[in-house]
């Protein structure tokens, strides 16, 4: 991701809904070197923050309804949390959470696009998102994965004002010229109970370290590390209670 900081349009941060928080601080920890951070707050609900240095990186938080599933969640910074749930509405899309305010901090919504992956607006007060991007254990991409490319490319442009750099095997995101995500097309070798979704990528130091580590620790590795040209390298990997989530390290310096 060629963006360094949050941007009106652009991922500005992600958190993980899982059932079992104390596993995941433990896995989480032992694969990024994270610090977490528990809100002490009763009606913070136990949402726990990571940090990468003294940089708020990522969330951890416990799952508030039964039908929530265990996964990663991208949110998206907007000026205007509101205007942006009636773009999403007025694109076909579903508002399911919100919006609402969060404590002092933000205002945001949970939606769904036209084909069912779920993802985040946060209009942001006192906490514009991630304080660092691309460096080892901070998010480095973000990839949306569905059955309805075109679809999908019509409702984000629409609501967000993406860029679209499209070639024969990969559709990137962009805001004014910095690519931030790419579009993958679920074809026959995804199985039809996989939902579509948003996946976040990490930055990491070393893909191959950082798979096998996830393998000693409980996790599992979907897509083995890969080499894309001489640009980046990558893996996708799942954590012990079943959350998906993309490694990266850039190659090419």
């Amino acid at each position: 991701m060629k963006l360094d900081e949050p941007v009106i349009g652009g991922p500005c941060w992600t958190e993980l809904g899982t059932d079992d928080m104390e596993a995941a601080k433990r896995f989480y920890t032992e694969l990024f070197g994270w610090r977490v951070e528990t809100d002490p707050r009763q009606e913070a609900g136990g949402y726990t923050v990571a940090h990468q240095g003294d940089a708020a990186v990522a969330a951890l938080t416990p799952l508030y309804q039964e039908s929530q599933p265990v996964a990663w969640n991208v949110s998206f910074a907007v000026r205007d949390a509101d205007a942006t749930a009636r773009e999403v509405t007025g694109a076909g899309g579903t508002v399911l959470v919100g919006p609402m305010d969060v404590f002092d901090v933000g205002r945001f919504a949970v939606a769904l696009d036209p084909a069912g992956a779920a993802f985040q607006v946060w209009q942001a007060r006192s906490f514009p998102g991630a304080g660092l991007f691309n460096a080892p254990g901070s998010l480095g991409w973000v990839e949306l994965l569905t059955r309805a490319p075109e679809r999908a490319q019509a409702f984000y442009t629409t609501v967000f004002g993406w860029s679209v750099n499209a070639s024969e095997h990969y559709t990137q995101w962009g805001i004014d010229g910095e690519d931030f995500g790419g579009m993958v097309t679920m074809g026959d070798t995804f199985p039809p109970e996989v939902p579509p979704h948003w996946l976040p990528y990490f930055a990491v130091g070393d893909v191959d370290t950082t798979a096998s580590t996830a393998t000693s620790a409980g996790g599992t590795v979907l897509m083995e590390p890969r080499s894309l040209g001489a640009v980046r390298r990558i893996a996708v990997l799942r954590d012990p209670q079943g959350a998906m989530f993309g490694v990266y390290h850039p190659t090419d310096g």
